[in-house]
């Protein structure tokens, strides 16, 4: 009997063996680590310190002071003037499950902009009309009156969970939603041309941020100010001017020639050298703003549901805790011993994780992960202590693990962008035992 079954068992590995020459020729295969996305975000000025402490009056000046002399470089060096609000959840949520349909409102805007009519469903219209309302019925306050009438453009992708605003007054442009009423819009604007590049500008901000070069979402940003400085030679105007001056009729010659001097010159700007510095400006422009506010990481999270028992419970909650998972709720199955555990669980901290709660329950317990939603991570990654209670709490170096500060230097290691961390921390003259003797 012994025999037989080392007999099938040598058949069997034989049979294995072929197959792995056959199919898989033992070709040695080495994985990287898995790419984990992420999200950058601005959020409001805390009002409370890492202890919980109430921030002074004298800080709190201090943070403006230091905001608005930001702010005073930044525009010293710009034409553009941004100004940033972070969206609230409800708007970023709305955005984001409505990229489809926000696409589709792009497209049907660059038809109308190059003279095409693009037919569009009735139902469609309607979808983009209940988006209009809701957004206006989300948007309330002083800040954001009449916001979404002046929505410039979405991002990243023109279909992204981001918003431009168009907050200069001298400049009308056509409305993003003109779909719904296809106004005639024919007032000229010189600035008009250069629509394209401070989009573009905005689209490349809001695809990569500052913090690791990852995806924008939930942040508005509105155009202030926007100063043009032409500067011609006098031998171009005069070039320009016989030019005209040949080309067009002898009635109204002064009028005929001023404007298509004006157009010439605009059609010559809008894709000359002045387009990609305008898209650079930008850019740098909206990098800027983000800056100025404080800036946080958006994880992916999972929604993890567990079926243990009363005995592995303590294990389940040990391995959540450990991978900064948190248990939103907890009920028993009635009829059974088991208890239906749901968690949130980062998309970081999920590889391993089944394997790991599998052989800590000894197979009594396993997960099932599904994606939820996107979370902001608390901690600020550029903390450093600055009060009185948070050196005493947290000393003068603060080198306590930063769950954010890690995940920004990871994804910025992994991209190749410079990382500030120190390689030896505490460094001690190497002694050799051999010489002492």
């Amino acid at each position: 009997m012994w025999e037989k079954n080392r007999d099938d068992t040598d058949l069997w590995d034989a049979a294995i063996e072929r197959r792995t020459v056959h199919v898989f020729a033992k070709i040695e295969i080495s994985s990287s680590k898995p790419i984990i996305p992420f999200r950058e975000t601005v959020v409001r000025p805390p009002k409370v310190d890492m202890v919980n402490e109430d921030l002074g009056r004298q800080q709190k000046v201090a943070i403006i002071h230091q905001v608005k002399e930001d702010s005073s470089q930044s525009r010293s060096s710009e034409t553009l003037h941004h100004t940033r609000y972070p969206l609230p959840q409800e708007v970023t949520s709305l955005l984001e499950s409505s990229a489809e349909l926000i696409r589709t409102l792009e497209q049907v805007n660059m038809s109308l902009r190059e003279g095409r009519v693009l037919e569009v469903s009735p139902r469609t219209l309607e979808d983009i009309s209940a988006l209009k309302e809701r957004l206006e019925a989300l948007l309330q306050g002083h800040k954001w009156r009449n916001a979404v009438e002046r929505i410039w453009a979405f991002g990243p992708r023109r279909c992204g969970p981001n918003i431009l605003l168009n907050s200069v007054d001298s400049y009308q442009r056509p409305s993003v939603w003109q779909c719904l009423s296809r106004p005639g819009d024919k007032t000229p604007n010189p600035l008009r041309d250069f629509d394209n590049s401070i989009v573009s500008g905005f689209q490349l901000a809001s695809l990569s941020g500052p913090m690791c070069e990852e995806p924008l979402m939930g942040v508005c940003f509105s155009v202030e100010r926007w100063d043009v400085l032409t500067n011609t030679t006098p031998h171009q105007d005069s070039a320009e001017d016989q030019d005209s001056v040949s080309h067009d009729a002898p009635a109204d010659s002064e009028e005929n020639s001023a404007a298509g001097q004006t157009k010439r010159r605009a059609e010559a700007d809008c894709y000359g050298p002045v387009s990609g510095q305008l898209i650079a400006a930008t850019k740098e422009a909206c990098r800027q703003a983000f800056q100025a506010q404080p800036q946080r990481l958006m994880a992916a999270m999972y929604t993890c549901e567990i079926m243990a028992t009363a005995e592995v419970l303590g294990r389940v909650y040990g391995v959540l805790g450990k991978r900064e998972g948190r248990v939103v709720q907890e009920e028993m199955k009635e009829g059974t011993d088991m208890f239906l555990i749901k968690a949130i669980l980062p998309v970081a901290e999920s590889f391993g994780f089944a394997d790991e709660i599998r052989k800590r329950t000894s197979g009594l317990a396993s997960p099932q992960l599904v994606f939820s939603h996107w979370e902001v991570i608390s901690s600020d990654p550029y903390w450093v202590p600055t009060t009185e209670e948070e050196y005493l709490h947290f000393g003068e170096k603060a080198d306590s693990e930063n769950q954010a500060l890690k995940y920004m230097n990871a994804v910025r290691r992994r991209k190749g962008l410079y990382v500030e961390e120190k390689i030896v921390e505490h460094a001690e003259k190497q002694r050799t035992l051999g010489k002492n003797k």
